[in-house]
């Protein structure tokens, strides 16, 4: 059990730009009946927290008012109920927010363990981004085998994830990237088409791969003007999953391209999603993947690294050209 009482945590002075993360302190958080309280040693920066901190994606009811998806460190104490954590286990946790902290509570279901060569840096990038992957790719999007697969922004943290695990399971993986380094960068991790963007029509460039076959599955983060091109490209039976919309909540729609070739439109958001989903995800996710990463096959790819009370110079590195995650680093007493 921790002995300190309070701790940093970066909260939001209103609304805006980085400049409204600002650092303060605030009563270390007791876990109840089946919660796990982590001390933090590294938080994830993901786009939902860039969102809220412009306002545009509040917590969901009871969470903390300050941002932070994921989190790693080690078990520092546990509520009523919980059996499986212990004091002192090395851990990472999906949380509905809360996570610029040095102390983090998480639903016990919501803690995964670390896999054996994973440090805390590594460790914090995973949950948020590869529940969000297994989810939208492999469950909402049933990849399989054989069949072919669009990720755009490719480089990001979800979009490097994404490559990697389509790529161990079997897939033909194709992405967008905005550079010649990134299409680069694209295919060490599994890529086997990577389009530039800046350069040509995702569309038009696709159009002839895998001998014109079309795309079975994409999972765009990108929306506007992308789904009529993602419905362009689309195979027979092919299926879009949306997880975000950086270029607009609209786009144009051909009713009858999704008739004639069949095709499922889909999406979906993880942080208001209940324990026993989020707990039943978790659990497969350390059955099926968590082998992958012990044995090296796939990894996290971190960018950056920042001190937590410099949350708001890591949310303007979001808008420069990045690789990977960027990952806030916290250590408490």
């Amino acid at each position: 059990m921790t002995t300190q009482t309070d701790m940093t945590i970066v909260a939001l002075d209103g609304h805006g730009g980085p400049e409204v993360l600002k650092p303060r302190r605030a009563s270390v958080p007791q876990p109840g009946a089946g919660e796990v309280l982590i001390a933090v040693r590294a938080a994830g920066v993901n786009r939902p927290d860039v969102l809220q901190r412009m306002g545009a994606y509040p917590p969901p009811p009871g969470a903390p008012d300050w941002p932070g998806l994921e989190v790693a460190g080690t078990v520092a104490a546990v509520g009523p109920g919980v059996s499986r954590w212990r004091e002192g286990d090395r851990v990472m946790a999906l949380l509905s927010g809360g996570g610029y902290a040095e102390f983090a509570l998480a639903d016990e279901g919501a803690v995964l363990s670390i896999p054996g060569g994973i440090g805390f840096v590594e460790a914090a990038a995973i949950p948020e981004t590869f529940l969000t992957v297994w989810h939208n790719v492999f469950q909402r999007g049933a990849l399989k085998a054989g069949e072919t697969f669009l990720v755009h922004g490719g480089t990001s943290g979800i979009g490097t994830v994404a490559i990697q695990l389509a790529h161990a399971f079997g897939a033909h993986v194709a992405t967008t990237v905005g550079s010649d380094d990134k299409a680069e960068a694209a295919r060490r991790l599994g890529a086997d088409r990577a389009v530039n963007y800046r350069q040509e029509d995702f569309a038009t460039a696709l159009k002839d791969w895998q001998d014109g076959r079309g795309i079975d599955l994409t999972l765009d983060m990108i929306g506007g003007d992308y789904l009529p091109r993602n419905i362009e490209v689309a195979a027979v039976n092919g299926r879009i999953v949306q997880i975000a919309h950086l270029n607009g909540r609209k786009g144009e729609v051909d009713l009858f391209a999704i008739m004639r070739k069949r095709l499922t439109l889909t999406g979906s958001t993880l942080r208001a999603r209940d324990k026993a989903f989020k707990a039943a995800l978790a659990a497969e996710l350390e059955a099926k993947v968590w082998p992958l990463l012990s044995e090296g096959r796939v990894k996290p790819l971190i960018d950056t690294t920042y001190p937590l009370e410099k949350a708001s110079e890591a949310h303007a590195h979001m808008d420069v050209d990045h690789i990977g995650k960027i990952v806030l680093v916290a250590s408490p007493e």
